[in-house]
């Protein structure tokens, strides 16, 4: 995505009535889509609306699925855990909750990495690395990888990163502050729940301020994103479910809000936007 802002539209969404943008997105405009989400243009400068999907994928796509109810549990995670970081000043891109599958986001230019944060080995790292998985690490660890599906998002060092111009050392410096502070959050969060925070990737954008450019937290944060275990049991609650056949993927994220207390009373289908060109 382009530079997105100037100084005269930051974010003028913020103080528009929510009638009038259900009104203005009835007809919408197809900006990008993803394996998880749609993004359409929003009802102001400067502003997204993402729209979650039931679309379940793992492997970079070669595992597909769709599950009923899931970009409706995804959308209520996602604004829990956006607005709970806002609260303590972690920026992010989240504006509001539009609907049960639909957000009003700052529209931002995108640094092309995942940040990964791991607090236990599993995934990639226990079968890199021979450690078994759910071992704690010594701290929690950050990795990056080249968000690139055609690649496999290849885990890349920070300076090939520098090297190539997709991030400075100070915004690589601000993307690890940025991370840590999520981990922090999300941490105290699930631990609060009985819930380990295995891992979790976040994404990072840019926002242009007036002159002024600062990094703040995109994408999304949801059972999608993250590993996470019952402390007590060690059961999966997040998409290593899907990915290894563990059982119900709607049900383990319905877990995850249940606990969180953000459980949505419906997840109906809802139907998508008519696209205007």
């Amino acid at each position: 995505m382009t530079r997105p802002m100037s100084r005269a539209d930051a974010c003028p969404a913020l103080g528009t009535p929510p009638r009038l943008v259900e009104q203005s997105m009835a007809r919408r405009k197809l900006v990008y889509e993803g394996k998880a989400k749609t993004l359409y243009e929003g009802p102001e400068p400067g502003t997204l609306v993402q729209y979650f999907k039931d679309d379940a994928t793992a492997g970079n796509g070669e595992k597909r699925d769709v599950i009923d109810g899931k970009g409706v549990l995804n959308n209520r995670l996602s604004e829990f855990f956006m607005t709970g970081l806002a609260a303590i000043g972690v920026p992010t891109h989240f504006i509001r909750r539009l609907n049960m599958r639909e957000q009003l986001i700052r529209a931002v230019e995108i640094i092309p990495l995942e940040v990964i944060v791991r607090n236990y080995a599993a995934g990639s790292m226990a079968r890199r690395l021979g450690i078994e998985e759910g071992t704690q690490l010594p701290r929690p660890i950050i990795e990056f990888s080249y968000k690139d599906d055609s690649l496999g998002d290849p885990l890349v060092p920070e300076e090939y990163i520098m090297a190539f111009g997709w991030a400075s050392q100070q915004e690589m410096d601000d993307i690890v502050s940025l991370a840590l502070r999520v981990n922090d959050f999300m941490s105290g969060v699930m631990f609060g729940v009985g819930i380990k925070l295995v891992d979790f990737k976040i994404e990072v954008g840019r926002v242009w301020e007036g002159d002024f450019q600062r990094l703040i937290v995109a994408d999304e944060i949801s059972p999608d994103s993250c590993r996470l275990w019952d402390i007590e049991t060690g059961k999966k609650l997040d998409k290593d479910v899907f990915r290894r056949d563990l059982g119900s993927l709607k049900d383990a994220y319905t877990e995850v809000a249940r606990r969180l207390g953000v459980l949505p009373t419906n997840t109906a289908s809802m139907p998508k936007p008519t696209l205007i060109n």
